[in-house]
């Protein structure tokens, strides 16, 4: 009996070996690169909208629109965007994301300015799409430290909340159960979760592309910093935390940090 498990455990780690090598070889393929590089665009872009349009939306309808509406519904907006588009480029949405996949080394940092430029062009074509449709009206959704809030709170709220959310991707695309719905239930949830609390101390962004987005198309740069070292600090934080807790990273972290769109192709019927 001891045999027969020491065999299937061998086994299971040769399939992951090979899901790993497989998985490496298809993300080095560039047939599929537009694809991600849009997908990443594409999904920024979704998030920035109803994140910033929350604020926007709240404003100009005399407050019809929660803050409990406004926090969870960005939430609600990762976990489709996980589910429709996953398998394309992973879903980070946010560079901080991006940043702690590479680090964690389930991301090859070649790919990390493609993505980065691709959401910081999603978001930014969201807040204009916002500014068009409504002007500035809510300060168009940007995220600022609340009412008696210093920046130096905001800024470790980030930081915190920041290295949570790192933690929650990081943790749930380590192992090949928590891949696809758990790990969209999951972030979602975090990421809903956490602006409950702590939309009023610092906004909750977590993602330096959010924060950013809206800032530069209004004007006023002031307090971005602390919405892109408070995410930048609280990612890798959380890339230590993941290596405390599971050690090295996984072949499924790899597949769901770059997406498995070849492979999904390959497993397809011929017609």
């Amino acid at each position: 009996m001891k045999k027969s498990f020491q065999k299937d455990r061998q086994n299971i780690v040769q399939q992951g070996l090979m899901v790993q090598k497989q998985a490496a070889h298809n993300f080095l393929d560039p047939s599929h690169e537009w694809r991600r590089i849009f997908a990443e665009t594409w999904g920024t872009f979704l998030l920035v909208l109803v994140a910033a349009g929350g604020g926007v939306v709240a404003a100009k309808s005399g407050g019809a629109i929660t803050l409990g509406m406004q926090v969870a519904a960005p939430g609600l907006m990762v976990m489709a965007i996980i589910y429709f588009m996953g398998t394309v480029s992973g879903a980070h949405l946010n560079p901080a994301v991006t940043l702690a996949f590479a680090v964690r080394r389930n991301f090859p940092w070649r790919r990390v300015p493609g993505y980065v430029l691709a959401q910081l062009f999603g978001a930014v074509t969201a807040a204009q799409f916002l500014h068009a449709m409504f002007g500035t009206v809510g300060g168009l959704g940007t995220t600022l430290p609340g009412r008696d809030i210093s920046n130096g709170t905001a800024l470790m709220m980030e930081v915190v909340l920041t290295a949570g959310l790192v933690n929650t991707i990081l943790g749930t695309a380590s192992g090949a159960r928590n891949i696809g719905p758990n790990g969209a239930i999951a972030v979602g949830g975090y990421i809903a979760l956490a602006g409950l609390w702590a939309a009023p101390i610092s906004g909750a962004s977590m993602n330096p592309a959010r924060s950013f987005a809206p800032d530069l198309v209004r004007g006023d740069l002031g307090a971005t910093w602390i919405y892109i070292v408070g995410p930048v600090l609280g990612a890798l934080i959380g890339v230590a935390f993941e290596w405390i807790l599971k050690g090295k990273p996984t072949a499924a972290g790899a597949l769901a940090a770059q997406g498995s769109l070849e492979i999904d192709e390959a497993a397809k019927p011929d017609v």
